[in-house]
């Protein structure tokens, strides 16, 4: 594995990672809200040979810096677009998931020459309210990170997957989040709209749901994801708001299938 600081403004650095050849078809994956790159772990070794995988912290998670809050989705975008630039990527297919998803769309429109098809998974044109994420800013400044941990958990896993072992260090992995970066992103989010960009939108696109997601029901994501002409919206039964990690081998298969349909396997 490859790691790299992309430099942002002010001295701002992005931590990124890269696998595979570097003549092989690209795979750029942004994670969502609370999680870092680590999140992505168990999906990359079932996706087929050959393949360039790169994937990098949000600012204000993991190990790139943790400017103080609010973020802005342009900023987030940018973000994407010097991290691909970085690694001299094009033509890639970006699989974004949650808020990963929302830059996944603003990259797409900005930037038509880095992106050839989009997975967008967990996500939608537009998530929750400003009201909504105002609450939620709230409570964090007032309890910190343990205010709302137990509610993302419901929201992000089946209700099977709660009752398993592996619940407890999700729970530890958003509450180490660094608090200003996630209220930051929590920002970016409440302040996007992309609902008529992304109907401007004309590159092979698929959309990957959880049955079990509260966070972006299966129905907001084909909502979102049908706004792009000649896309379609696969379902993961039994998975949440985190299908790569509650069905990881059901989310490769669809993602495997997906390369095959646009020629990158």
């Amino acid at each position: 594995m490859q790691e790299r600081f992309v430099s942002r403004e002010e001295g701002q650095k992005l931590f990124s990672t890269a696998e595979g050849p570097e003549g092989g078809h690209a795979l750029v994956f942004a994670n969502s809200l609370g999680t870092d790159l680590t999140s992505w772990d168990t999906l990359l070794p079932l996706l087929p040979e050959g393949l360039r995988l790169i994937r990098w912290d949000k600012r204000g998670h993991g190990r790139s810096s943790v400017p103080e809050a609010p973020y802005h989705m342009g900023t987030l975008v940018s973000d994407a677009e010097a991290v691909c630039e970085a690694w001299g990527l094009s033509g890639v297919t970006f699989v974004g998931l949650s808020i990963g998803g929302l830059i996944a769309q603003g990259l797409a429109v900005k930037r038509p020459d880095l992106i050839g098809s989009l997975v967008l998974s967990s996500t939608a044109a537009k998530i929750g309210t400003p009201q909504l994420w105002a609450d939620r800013i709230a409570a964090l400044r007032r309890g910190g990170m343990e205010a709302i941990a137990d509610g993302v958990m419901e929201r992000w896993f089946s209700a099977a997957f709660r009752e398993g072992p592996e619940l407890a260090a999700w729970r530890a992995r958003l509450a180490a989040t660094p608090l200003e970066g996630y209220i930051g992103c929590c920002a970016a989010i409440s302040g996007t709209d992309f609902w008529a960009t992304t109907a401007t939108l004309t590159l092979p696109t698929l959309g990957i749901a959880g049955s079990e997601d509260r966070s972006t029901p299966p129905d907001l994501v084909r909502e979102t994801v049908a706004l792009v002409a000649g896309s379609r919206t696969e379902l993961i039964r039994g998975a949440g708001h985190l299908p790569q990690i509650e069905a990881p081998r059901d989310y490769a298969a669809l993602l495997t299938a997906f390369l095959k349909e646009t020629g990158h396997v």
